[in-house]
């Protein structure tokens, strides 16, 4: 059974998501605000957090924030409908994803199964069965180990979320063949979850930016504006 955190000041919407997510299986435990939230992650983490953006004492970026440096474990921000900026700062800080308010409960539920079928792949629910999806690839100074769910560039270790993870794979798998972004959502997110162009632009700019903590001169995933993305072999 796994365990959902839900981290919202409304609690309307802490009581119906809790319902909802217990009728499906799921262990929910509910905080009012970030800084209550934090202070039980410090003692044991959850398997997920689903964390609204604006809280007292300590919003959902901060609280990210302090996540990331200590768990990748998948994280969906809650956004009210015009916090556009807000849903692309949250990727790039390090969110799996995001549900706009006011959201469809069954959309959520399916969000949360989707990150959580692929963190279980990638914690080593798989270990002895190889494939192209599990086995260690390299492609020049890029090593990936989807079992340990671990990334090196250059021998440097390189710290991704599930979905970045997920998106840098499947461009080094073809070096030098496009990956339409249509293709990019297919491999990042579950059928049923609908995800637009601006989404995956933005995680490919923070799984750039990563890769440069390791290498400033990092330029193996190049843009084809209008097209998609492509990983050329260094």
């Amino acid at each position: 059974m796994s365990k959902i955190a839900l981290v919202d000041d409304d609690r309307n919407i802490l009581t119906s998501v809790q319902m909802t997510l217990e009728a499906e299986g799921f262990e929910v435990e509910t905080y009012n605000d970030g800084q209550a939230a934090l202070d039980a992650f410090n003692k044991k983490l959850p398997d997920m957090a689903v964390l609204d953006i604006k809280m007292p004492r300590m919003d959902g970026m901060d609280l990210l924030q302090r996540l990331r440096q200590k768990t990748q474990m998948p994280v969906i921000f809650l956004t009210s409908k015009d916090d556009e900026i807000d849903e692309v700062l949250g990727l790039r800080m390090g969110a799996d994803d995001y549900v706009k308010k006011p959201f469809s409960q069954r959309l959520l539920v399916e969000r949360i199964r989707a990150l959580l079928r692929r963190q279980d792949a990638l914690n080593g629910d798989e270990v002895g069965v190889e494939s192209p999806e599990t086995k260690v690839m390299e492609r020049g100074n890029l090593r990936m180990d989807p079992l340990r769910h671990a990334v090196s560039w250059k021998g440097k270790d390189v710290s991704l979320t599930v979905t970045e993870f997920l998106l840098l794979q499947a461009l080094a798998q073809r070096p030098g063949f496009v990956k339409s972004r249509d293709q990019l959502m297919d491999v990042a997110y579950d059928d049923q979850v609908y995800v637009d162009d601006r989404t995956i632009d933005s995680h490919i700019k923070r799984l750039r930016k990563k890769m440069r903590t390791a290498d400033t001169d990092f330029a193996a995933i190049e843009t084809l504006y209008g097209i998609g993305y492509r990983y050329n072999e260094e």
